[in-house]
């Protein structure tokens, strides 16, 4: 038996027996009654003509029921739920395009198989993944079409929305750090404030001599070393945090363009989706008129006309014609979905990149710039290391003698 047919109930062999030739009467898992032609696989709901050999509605109505067409079935429904809509993409092509048929007899083993609505399915599980885009590296390409649960458990975020928290996280780092190098800038420059203001002091100013040549340079060194922290304290701010600033500013708006791009194409998938949705249910109503009419007339229980069936009719194929353009709006925007998601990830890794690498250059000529302060700064106190090697306190005690003596000692006769 084919699957998801199943077999007339007892008493009823004598609607089989009535049908044309070529025709079988089977029973869907709802327990609707529908008609499958042997010869040619057709399928339809309504109970085909015994005198012609055809179903009693007209040809294109013989199957109510649209075809699959990119992850939905037969009655409209999307074989995913609309949050996790993008997640048909990560399927093979090939046979997210061949999910149904428009007869439920193809074979298939019940376990790797769903019937829905006398239509059958692979099951998602067995369906073969789609080959990354890279196979080779890590890259947020492959790896971000699903959603996660949140670490309280209270909810789940979708992939795309993961990626954007990192990115988010990493704009504040760059403001966290420009924010450091500027502490470090005000501390250079007070640091250089102090150091020329304790230069101009005046104690001990009054040293002589080689040592007092060498306390003079040591407060001179003071002002030499001042300017060498200014000068580093001007360049952190053109070199390392004005760069920082300007690319934290360029990040920004970028982000907001993938951001509201995506946002923007996830609102319309969105609302494609419950067009879907509201189109299906129409064609379950006007199909369930369309049946109860067509039975009230068979069974002559109502004074339903044949116009009246033919007026039903004319509804549900167009509901099932309005459900089609719906599908395949709703296709559409989740093809441009998927291919807009994956440019945008690959933008947003690109951004990333170049955000470490940036961050990376500039920290180096952070440390660069604080090597040359350590040897400018080592050079300001080179001439004081010469000239405290020249203290001699005998040569000062010889100029200052020589400069400030009274007369020499002279030998005086004493009279007993």
């Amino acid at each position: 038996m084919k699957p998801g047919m199943v077999p007339p109930p007892p008493g009823e062999e004598s609607q089989i027996i009535l049908l044309p030739p070529g025709w079988q009467s089977y029973l869907s898992p709802q327990g609707r009654r529908y008609y499958v032609n042997t010869t040619t696989n057709e399928t339809t709901w309504e109970r085909p003509s015994s005198s012609s050999g055809i179903p009693a509605s007209p040809g294109p109505h013989r199957s109510s029921l649209p075809p699959t067409v990119n992850g939905y079935h037969a009655a409209g429904t999307p074989a995913h739920p609309p949050e996790t809509a993008h997640m048909s993409v990560r399927k093979s092509t090939g046979d997210s395009q061949n999910l149904g048929s428009s007869s439920p007899g193809k074979k298939q083993s019940k376990e790797n198989t769903i019937t829905i609505n006398c239509v059958t399915f692979p099951h998602p599980d067995t369906m073969p993944e789609q080959q990354l885009l890279k196979p080779t590296e890590w890259s947020y390409c492959d790896y971000f079409w699903a959603d996660k649960k949140d670490p309280q458990g209270n909810g789940t975020m979708a992939g795309f929305e993961l990626l954007l928290q990192k990115q988010l996280k990493g704009k504040q780092m760059q403001k966290e750090m420009s924010e450091f190098i500027r502490e470090r800038i005000k501390i250079e420059e007070e640091y250089a404030k102090n150091l020329a203001k304790l230069s101009q002091n005046s104690l001990a100013a009054q040293e002589e001599g080689s040592l007092g040549e060498a306390w003079a340079q040591v407060k001179k060194s003071l002002a030499d070393e001042a300017e060498v922290h200014l000068k580093f304290s001007a360049k952190l701010h053109s070199e390392v945090e004005k760069p920082l600033m300007n690319f934290r500013e360029n990040f920004k708006k970028d982000m907001k363009k993938c951001e509201h791009h995506i946002t923007d194409l996830r609102k319309q998938l969105a609302s494609r989706h419950a067009a879907v949705e509201k189109a299906r249910k129409a064609l379950t109503e006007r199909q369930r008129d369309l049946e109860i009419k067509t039975q009230q007339l068979e069974i002559k229980l109502s004074n339903k006309t044949e116009e009246d069936i033919k007026k039903a009719r004319r509804k549900s194929t167009q509901a099932g014609d309005d459900l089609m353009r719906c599908v395949d709006l709703y296709n559409q925007a989740q093809s441009k979905w998927f291919e807009e998601m994956v440019t945008t990830t690959l933008e947003l890794e690109r951004l990333e990149a170049e955000r470490v690498e940036m961050i990376r250059q500039h920290l180096c000529q952070y440390t660069q710039l604080r090597h040359e302060t350590d040897m400018f700064n080592q050079s300001t106190v080179e001439p004081v290391d010469q000239l405290l090697r020249k203290v001699d306190p005998a040569k000062d005690r010889e100029l200052w003698v020589r400069e400030h003596k009274t007369g020499n000692i002279r030998p005086v006769d004493m009279e007993i």
